[in-house]
């Protein structure tokens, strides 16, 4: 039987994706014909890629280093991922023997579902941990929840240009603060966003004696981080990586599709691969 449709991930490097998993665990409930796979894409090669896909491709997913890259070469950006400045989805769209790549951002909707799973409705002061693009869109998903002053640590705010630019045209005030001194802003938060390598958020832990708040950990390699037992430990309600991604991709999947997605589904696959 031929496939009817494709879809895949991009990214360097990929072999770690959990993407594949969620996306045939939707389109296996959804009964859908479809095929999606993981390419191993730099930033270099993008534009080649997208160049090359036929008449059966329905989307893409986009993960580091190719967010932001894809932003220009897309013929219309949803307002969201114009807001934030990344993309980390594409939606093909063929019209005729045309075609019109759609760029959108399903990261913000991700953080935003992530903590509401552990009953956080509105934010009054948050951390975010990071000045990258996902860390852009934690900023944005805690402007939704409410918080339109978060701190954001960063080691280099040199580094954090795209951030500062987002946060302009969101209407988003963060205050900065150096990585070594954001000890004392975690014990008050509402919320924290860690966007940071496991290793690196570990730097904080000797100084982490209470927490109240929940503490979304982007990172899910190692599925409970040192600074997410830490936040435990000290008070604090901790969620890993792996319900952002669900939620994104489940977003994704109803943008590709046209369909809800099965989030149950997909979220026993996860569990199962997660498992292995």
């Amino acid at each position: 039987m031929s496939v009817a449709r494709r879809a895949g991930v991009l990214g360097h490097p990929i072999a770690h994706s959990l993407s594949p998993t969620l996306h045939r665990a939707a389109y296996a409930g959804l009964e859908l014909d479809w095929e999606y796979e993981a390419y191993d894409v730099e930033e270099s090669q993008l534009s080649g890629f997208i160049d090359g896909l036929g008449l059966e491709w329905a989307g893409l997913s986009l993960t580091m280093p190719l967010k932001v890259a894809a932003v220009p070469l897309m013929d219309f950006v949803e307002p969201m991922a114009k807001l934030v400045g990344a993309v980390n989805t594409v939606l093909i769209q063929h019209v005729g023997p045309m075609r019109q790549l759609v760029g959108a951002n399903t990261d913000v909707h991700g953080v935003v579902a992530a903590l509401r799973e552990q009953g956080v409705a509105r934010v009054e002061s948050a951390v975010i941990l990071g000045g990258g693009a996902t860390a852009t869109s934690a900023m944005a998903a805690l402007g939704q929840l409410g918080c339109t002053a978060p701190v954001v640590a960063v080691r280099s705010r040199a580094r954090a240009g795209a951030l500062v630019r987002a946060a302009t045209r969101m209407g988003v005030a963060p205050r900065f603060v150096a990585f070594d001194d954001v000890a004392r802003d975690l014990v008050h938060a509402d919320a924290v966003v860690s966007t940071i390598p496991a290793d690196a958020a570990a730097a904080l832990v000797p100084a982490l004696t209470t927490a109240r708040g929940v503490l979304l950990d982007v990172v899910y390699e190692p599925l409970e981080s040192p600074f997410a037992a830490s936040w435990t430990a000290s008070g604090g309600t901790a969620v890993n990586g792996t319900r952002m991604l669900l939620h994104q991709a489940g977003e994704q999947v109803r943008l590709m599709t046209g369909r809800e997605a099965p989030l149950d589904a997909m979220d026993a696959a996860l569990s199962q691969a997660l498992t292995r």
